[in-house]
């Protein structure tokens, strides 16, 4: 009995020592430091700069260096550490490995000087192409820029155009060939900064395009956006601008096509769209082919006075006559009246409810005694 007893007495102070022993190691597992200092490409202390530490599970802590290049990480478990330096764009992070055991501090020291010697000849070949990159960046966005602040001339010139009286029209035409010119060069220039898969290259076709579009190059305008959408075939906006070019240039079925891609890509603003493609095949004096956009427009965008002026023009264009006696009998296609009447009520006192009452005058002319007057809702007594 007596020797058991010891037995259990023994027991006792064994699991007294084990949790004595173990307890320490426990509170050491959350003890671990990494410290060192970073040094720039010219052996300087490099302050400011960010460093992770990401041990084994993806657990990431952040901190930046001091002034004299210093960081420091505290309370890390035990483990394979790595220390990523965030080194300034384009140049991807900077990892070196490390291990941390409790109670004794990792140090690691980084210098890019030395670094970029050991690395030699291949990592100042892609410092070189990295400041490369960044110079072609600036200059694509200079040329940029600047092409932009002539497109905006242009478009302003393009304006004044339009009013102006014969005795200034060459003086301005010459003055929108000029800043399409210059535009146009601007944006080559940009070209010439873009790298290979350059996410931006699309974008600078299209706007080659609108320089050339402004000032009716048609076909280097088409060619433009033809290449923008080589390389963006989802961009509604890219087809849309190619219609107007096309349908400007006499190619309407070409025209109808790109219309209905941008459709297809972007229905949200297929009003638009349809509307483009039938003013297009308007002023190609195909107005009957007109009406079926016109009313897929109307449809979708029921408030815009200038597809209903568009539509009750087109429908004139199915008006059918038949001889009576010794008169010609006019009769106008379903809708006709009806979409005259819908543009003034829309826009009383603007341009379409204009040309929309000018229209139903020669409705009248042409079929005297219709009932043209536009419907008004009856107040309630």
């Amino acid at each position: 009995m007596m020797r058991f007893h010891k037995s259990l007495v023994l027991a006792a102070i064994v699991a007294a020592a084990l949790v004595c022993i173990v307890t320490p190691r426990a509170a050491a597992q959350m003890d671990g430091v990494i410290k060192g200092q970073i040094m720039d490409i010219a052996g300087n202390p490099w302050a400011d700069l960010t460093v992770q530490s990401v041990n084994e599970q993806g657990t990431k802590q952040e901190t930046k260096t001091d002034k004299a290049g210093n960081y420091m990480f505290r309370n890390l478990r035990s483990g394979v550490y790595v220390v990523r330096v965030i080194l300034p764009a384009p140049n991807q992070p900077y990892e070196s490995n490390c291990r941390v055991q409790g109670g004794v501090d990792a140090k690691v020291d980084l210098n890019f000087k030395d670094i970029a010697a050991k690395q030699g000849a291949a990592y100042q070949e892609v410092q070189k192409k990295n400041e490369e990159v960044k110079k072609s960046l600036e200059g694509l966005k200079a040329h940029v820029a600047a092409g932009d602040q002539l497109v905006a001339q242009e478009k302003q010139t393009k304006a004044e155009l339009q009013k102006a009286p014969s005795a200034e029209r060459e003086a301005l035409k010459q003055k929108l060939a000029d800043q399409s010119n210059q535009a146009v060069a601007e944006y080559l220039e940009a070209q010439k900064s873009l790298v290979e898969k350059d996410p931006n290259a699309a974008l600078v076709w299209v706007k080659l395009g609108e320089a050339y579009d402004n000032a009716g190059r048609n076909d280097e305008a088409a060619n433009a956006y033809q290449q923008a959408i080589n390389l963006k075939p989802d961009v509604a906006g890219y087809h849309n601008n190619l219609g107007n070019v096309l349908a400007r240039a006499g190619k309407i079925d070409e025209a109808k096509a790109a219309y209905t891609k941008s459709v297809e890509l972007d229905p949200a603003n297929a009003a638009t769209a349809w509307r483009n493609l039938a003013i297009s095949l308007y002023n190609a004096n195909r107005g009957g082919d007109a009406i079926e956009p016109l009313q897929k427009s109307a449809e979708l965008e029921p408030k815009n006075a200038q597809t209903w002026y568009l539509l009750g023009a087109c429908l004139i264009y199915k008006m059918t006559t038949k001889k009576v006696g010794d008169k010609e009998e006019i009769t106008f296609a379903p809708g006709t009246i009806e979409a005259y009447q819908k543009a003034i009520e829309l826009d009383p006192n603007g341009p379409y409810g204009a040309e929309a009452k000018k229209g139903l005058e020669q409705l009248q002319l042409m079929a005297p005694g219709i009932d043209t007057k536009v419907n008004t809702k009856k107040k309630k007594s």
